[in-house]
């Protein structure tokens, strides 16, 4: 069996990971979005918060070796992630090591990052701006793109041109 595919969205909070995986995968049917939000409630339901009783190891632990186990089995993904310190770097290069994986630096402007944030009214306003701090200090990526200046379908386009080749970018937005 072949090992699945990865493409890693990676970007600070309300950089537009997800609405960007969203969007691929209109284009990309074989692919599944897999986001480290979506887990990281898997996490909180299995902890009881309240009294301090918490898993002690670092969520993306489980959530890297999770990515492995469906590619491991020939499924493809998206991966909205945010690397956003030197663990999940070097976690995620580790565990991943030996697949296939497209790196996409997903950016945004820090003043349309906090309208973001202030808008969705579920995150910290300034976590994006701290965030900044080391995401994409790091990181090396096949390919990089800002969803404010490029825009949903342009974005969209370059990372399905690295995907599929300049001949077949066709949008399903």
């Amino acid at each position: 069996m072949n090992k699945g595919s990865i493409i890693l969205l990676n970007g600070v909070s309300s950089s537009g990971k997800t609405t960007l995986a969203k969007a691929l995968i209109k284009s990309l049917p074989d692919y599944f979005h897999y986001s480290l939000d979506d887990f990281d409630i898997v996490i909180e339901h299995m902890e009881d918060r309240e009294h301090d009783r918490l898993i002690p190891v670092e969520t993306e632990y489980f959530f890297h070796r999770s990515i492995a186990m469906f590619a491991d089995r020939g499924i493809n993904l998206i991966v909205d992630h945010v690397l956003h310190y030197h663990f999940t770097s070097e976690d995620f290069a580790v565990s991943l090591f030996g697949y296939s994986v497209l790196r996409v630096g997903v950016h945004c402007p820090a003043d349309e990052l906090e309208r973001r944030e202030a808008a969705r009214g579920d995150r910290r306003i300034g976590q994006a701006r701290d965030q900044l701090e080391f995401v994409h200090k790091e990181e090396v990526y096949d390919l990089e793109v800002d969803t404010f200046i490029d825009g949903l379908e342009s974005c969209c386009t370059h990372i399905l041109r690295t995907v599929k080749g300049d001949r077949y970018a066709e949008i399903n937005l």
